[in-house]
């Protein structure tokens, strides 16, 4: 446009309103304000350039495209090298200079958008338009640099969550292509001497396609085996056999408490021995193992928000002991979880995963296969990402692991690749060996179970992209399970009845079910 008169700067001349908004009219002013709070948000340093300092728009334009130009890095990699993302993320290092990469863009993004007000110049704005362009400003502030801030605040606290669960250990080879894994509930009640493994299972891992098997080894599981190269050779050379005294969950405080020498490298012996009778058990090598504190567990799974499940039967909230009984008894259930689709707290979760009344222990392993595997199901980026910090928290309370940390990249992208695929199961015990009246679990055949862990492999190696959850019949054959959800007409107030005038024999037979779940 053209302007004439001293204040305009220059008297014939055509005066630009962007760079010089005093010559432009107030609808072209506001208009002017947005746009440029509109290129300082997409391209940072583009506001300056138009209408202000151009050196410092210039600088942030470079710094802004090389921004771009990492991201789109990152997602190409994202797509093409997962672990090496993930590796960068959970490195020490690596991550600490991502960390002050992010508070960088965060401040100077907030300072370009202060610069960006004053290019606005707000006197200059109808009253009515201020406050409009002031909490657009802020909006935007708080969706850029507090988004950074945010993601930069979520991987300090990934920091410091790997590094305090995780070790600094040498890395680690598959075994005949799969990982091992031994996966453990630690509980330590008050009524108990020192912390005891009472959920006991082995994961096994392709490390090519994430096909995975879970074998479940009951906690009153007798006559462990070791190899030759154990150190717990020398004490139990013909396995841990010494009665009933000798029940697997007990080797924990057995070696913890009276032979902790014999792992004098070992962070926790216990453990280290629980992988050696592990591996003797199922005729494996187990590699790592991860301790999940029973009195924690709670905690972690309201952090996630519940977990869905479809119950198959009643599961009753076992009440304290009554004093003097023998053999053990309880009052009536504090509570009864309902079969059918639901979403469980943490408290109840629990409770669903350790409850053994009127039912058997093989009932509890495979109620405790299901929640594990919907605790899998469900921890998806969206949960991680809304719950991250609660999730964190709970986890450097509760997990204790011997996974190396430089590792974690590689077994971040296994889970991946195992997410959704089917999981196979097998309960070293009933039903998928003998019966509870045979006493497998007392006296094992060692022989039969190596060759159906084997027998299992091949299965998962011969389809392992299978979808669906499934779970293995007495046979050992894979079937899919249906839906649990039921409408029995049994109700809690009868089942509490049933309980009160200690009919166990009527309760044993409407619980026989509920070992049958699935997530949901």
């Amino acid at each position: 446009m053209r302007v004439q008169g001293a204040d305009a700067g220059n008297s014939s001349g055509l005066i630009d309103p962007v760079r010089y908004p005093e010559s432009a009219p107030p609808p072209v002013r506001t208009k002017r304000a947005f746009v440029l709070l509109a290129m300082t948000l997409v391209l940072p340093g583009s506001a300056q350039i138009v209408a202000g300092d151009r050196r410092l728009g210039r600088r942030a334009l470079r710094i802004t495209f090389a921004c771009w130009a990492l991201v789109l890095l990152g997602i190409v990699l994202a797509l093409t090298e997962r672990s090496l993302v993930v590796g960068i993320v959970t490195n020490r290092w690596w991550s600490l200079v991502l960390i002050v990469v992010m508070l960088g863009i965060a401040l100077g993004w907030a300072l370009l958008f202060i610069n960006t007000l004053r290019l606005i110049r707000m006197p200059l704005l109808d009253r009515g338009v201020r406050p409009l362009v002031a909490g657009a400003l802020a909006l935007l502030m708080l969706l850029t640099s507090g988004s950074v801030l945010y993601g930069a605040y979520v991987l300090n606290v990934g920091r410091a969550t790997v590094g305090s669960i995780f070790q600094s250990g040498p890395a680690f080879d598959p075994v005949d292509g799969r990982y091992n894994f031994l996966l453990m509930g630690g509980d330590a009640g008050e009524d108990r001497t020192g912390r005891r493994p009472d959920s006991i299972s082995v994961v096994s891992v392709d490390a090519e396609t994430g096909s995975t098997v879970t074998f479940s080894i009951p906690r009153n599981f007798q006559n462990a085996q070791f190899s030759e190269d154990s150190p717990l050779w020398g004490i139990y050379p013909d396995g841990y056999n010494c009665g009933d005294p000798c029940i697997i969950n007990s080797l924990y405080t057995d070696v913890t408490q009276n032979y902790a020498d014999l792992y004098p490298d070992a962070t926790d012996p216990g453990a280290e021995a629980m992988m050696d009778a592990a591996s003797g058990v199922l005729g494996i090598e187990v590699q790592a193992y991860l301790m999940v504190d029973m009195g924690g567990f709670e905690q972690l799974v309201d952090a996630m928000g519940g977990i869905r499940i479809d119950a198959g039967g009643w599961v009753p909230i076992t009440a304290a002991e009554i004093p003097g009984t023998d053999p053990i008894r309880h009052y009536p259930p504090d509570g009864w979880i309902r079969p059918g689709v639901q979403t469980l707290d943490g408290y109840h979760a629990l409770w669903y995963a350790r409850s053994r009344e009127f039912v058997t222990d093989y009932d509890r392993i495979s109620r405790q296969q299901c929640v594990q595997q919907a605790m899998i199901a469900q921890l998806d980026p969206a949960t991680l990402l809304t719950r991250f910090q609660s999730i964190a928290a709970a986890g450097t309370q509760i997990v204790e692991t011997d996974l190396p940390q430089d590792q974690l990249a590689s077994f971040v992208d296994l889970a991946i690749k195992a997410k959704g695929q089917e999981t196979r199961r097998l309960t070293i015990g009933p039903p998928d060996f003998g019966t509870p009246a045979e006493n497998f679990v007392t006296y094992p055949e060692f022989d039969l179970i190596h060759s159906r862990v084997q027998e299992m492999f091949v299965q998962a190696d011969a389809d392992p992209g299978a979808a669906g959850v499934l779970q293995l019949d007495r046979a050992g054959v894979v079937a899919q399970v249906p839906s649990q959800t039921t409408d029995d007409g049994i109700t809690e107030e009868y089942l509490q009845e049933l309980a009160t005038i200690g009919d166990d024999a009527t309760l044993g037979d409407l619980l026989a079910d509920n070992g049958q779940c699935s997530p949901a």
